[in-house]
């Protein structure tokens, strides 16, 4: 029986010297699996966190207000167009005999914004050809109804004051309300 323990011990033997070369280098590969999961788990946890920290804080576009205020009555001349704040606004404020409206300068048809030709006394959409008179209302090209006038009052300072969010559509026949037109 001594024979027989005698040759098992030399494998017992080979087997502990290589747990002794194992513990030696600097990480074995459960250790390193071990510690890669934690760490993922960790960057998952982390990540999470930041995304939900950032629903906290939601993201708001600023936008101009729809209001503004387009100078006094007297600036503007019986039977004109002016086309000052359609760069800035998109709007064109005309006078005539009854008073002063103010036109949103985008076409009906597809939102081109339209330009005023003094010469023809017409507004003309470069997108399709759909042309306008000067009051707004369609009479060529593919656009389905007339230009939309916008809410025009006076300001206690005197000032006149478009607000582009309140739209008179003539189709409804809001162009005879009260501030679809400023009585001056």
């Amino acid at each position: 029986m001594a024979e027989d323990t005698k040759p098992q011990a030399k494998p017992a033997k080979a087997a502990k010297k290589k747990k002794d070369e194992a513990k030696d280098t600097l990480w074995s590969r459960r250790d390193f699996f071990s510690l890669a999961g934690w760490a993922s788990f960790a960057a998952t946890l982390g990540l999470s966190s930041l995304y939900f920290t950032r629903l906290l804080f939601p993201r708001v576009l600023f936008e101009p207000s729809p209001v503004f205020k387009a100078g006094k009555p007297g600036n503007y001349t019986v039977g004109e167009v002016s086309s000052k704040w359609k760069q800035d606004q998109r709007v064109w404020i005309i006078r005539e005999e009854d008073g002063i409206y103010a036109i949103l300068a985008r076409c009906t048809h597809l939102g081109c914004t339209p330009l005023w030709l003094k010469s023809e006394s017409k507004y003309k959409c470069p997108c399709h050809g759909s042309g306008f008179t000067m009051q707004g209302m369609n009479f060529e090209g593919p656009a389905p109804r007339p230009l939309e006038r916008l809410k025009i009052t006076l300001a206690p300072d005197g000032e006149i004051k478009i607000d582009k969010s309140k739209k008179f559509l003539f189709e409804k026949g809001e162009w005879g309300k009260p501030d679809s037109i400023l009585r001056v």
